[in-house]
């Protein structure tokens, strides 16, 4: 679909005149657009249309981003040599003082600064970069553990409730609108043989036993900015931020940083763990988050690994027999292909569930006397 985005650009208050407005990144869900300046002194900007269709309530989204960033940036301003304009995203205003515009079609924008001298990757090539990716998600986590997470709407009701999400591809295989049932009876002998040991972490939510925090939802490592230099600097994609357990979010990270290959790989031979990665990521993330995680938390973190690739497996799914609705697909089969990349690197994690664990604990008890860094 196409847009008039240089007629959208004019509904928010931008500082200099437009050089050129080109399409940018690689989500899934949103489209995005980088607004160059014309004048180099003055910021660019990042025009995203919101998905509404994905995010059905956008008012609710972007007052928890509203939230979310004021959070973050009043406690950055209270850190020696932090910069809150760089290390959080900054939404631009509309010219009526609104966080989002809608336009005449119905659709929702909005705008942040364009952070420059940034870069991010959605395949982990180095220990320092796993090590900084971890420092930010667990910065990040820090930073908001003392914001009341009922405070946040929630963008997407049962994002992470395994349970939901099964009883989704039931439906949809019930339904099997698209006649492609027939075709993926493997995966889903896959998914029945491990439904019910993937309810653990949501099973020691509703026992107590882990707190209800705000999380990110979706630390996949691209939603991580790092400076020129690959050091952490800002966290993105803050469509999903809301109530939830760290499990989810260490799961989500490691999903993306563990995986020598992309998520859609077709060769499934190509799928394997980097430990290394692994290894760094968590050092990185027990760097910041130590100081407030309770025991059973980090315990629940290994739990989380095994969920997430377990949970995005079937969310490809549910989409590919539902006929594509959710993901961006690049050929007729690419949910199918993503389904199957992610169930391998579940077999991966499981067979070296043990040492993953071993590798968090060990990250957490040395780190457990050290006072919580926020650099």
């Amino acid at each position: 679909m196409s847009y008039n985005v240089s007629e959208i650009v004019s509904n928010f208050c931008i500082e200099g005149n437009i050089a050129a407005i080109v399409p940018y990144g690689s989500g899934h869900i949103n489209d995005t657009f980088h607004v160059k300046n014309a004048n180099p002194e003055l910021p660019g900007y990042l025009l995203q249309r919101i998905n509404h269709h994905v995010f059905e309530n956008v008012p609710a989204l972007m007052r928890n981003v509203q939230l979310v960033t004021g959070h973050l940036k009043q406690k950055l301003a209270q850190i020696p040599g932090s910069n809150p304009d760089k290390e959080v995203l900054t939404i631009v205003l509309t010219t009526n003082g609104q966080c989002f515009h809608a336009d005449t079609d119905g659709n929702y924008w909005r705008m942040y600064w364009f952070l420059t001298n940034t870069r991010n990757y959605d395949l982990v090539l180095t220990e320092q970069q796993a090590y900084e990716g971890g420092k930010a998600f667990g910065k990040f986590q820090f930073l908001l553990s003392d914001l009341d997470a009922g405070l946040l709407s929630e963008t997407i009701p049962d994002f992470h409730n395994i349970a939901a999400r099964l009883d989704r591809l039931n439906k949809v295989v019930s339904a099997d609108q698209k006649n492609r049932v027939k075709d993926v009876l493997p995966e889903l002998a896959f998914v029945i043989k491990r439904a019910d040991s993937m309810v653990a972490v949501m099973d020691l939510g509703k026992e107590e036993k882990l707190p209800l925090r705000i999380i990110h939802n979706d630390t996949k490592f691209n939603n991580i900015l790092l400076d020129m230099n690959d050091h952490e600097q800002c966290v993105i994609d803050l469509d999903t931020v809301m109530p939830g357990y760290v499990a989810y979010d260490f799961g989500d990270a490691i999903r993306t940083i563990i995986n020598t290959a992309p998520e859609d790989e077709e060769d499934l031979a190509k799928i394997d763990l980097s430990i290394p990665l692994f290894k760094a990521y968590s050092e990185g993330y027990f760097k910041n988050a130590a100081g407030f995680l309770s025991d059973t938390e980090i315990k629940s973190l290994s739990m989380g690994v095994l969920l997430i690739a377990f949970m995005q497996g079937v969310r490809f799914l549910t989409d590919y027999i539902d006929g594509d609705i959710y993901y961006k697909i690049r050929f007729p089969e690419h949910n199918l292909q993503r389904t199957r990349a992610q169930f391998q690197l579940l077999k991966k994690l499981e067979e070296k569930y043990d040492l993953l664990d071993e590798i968090i604990q060990n990250a957490a008890k040395t780190n457990s006397q050290i006072t919580t860094e926020i650099k």
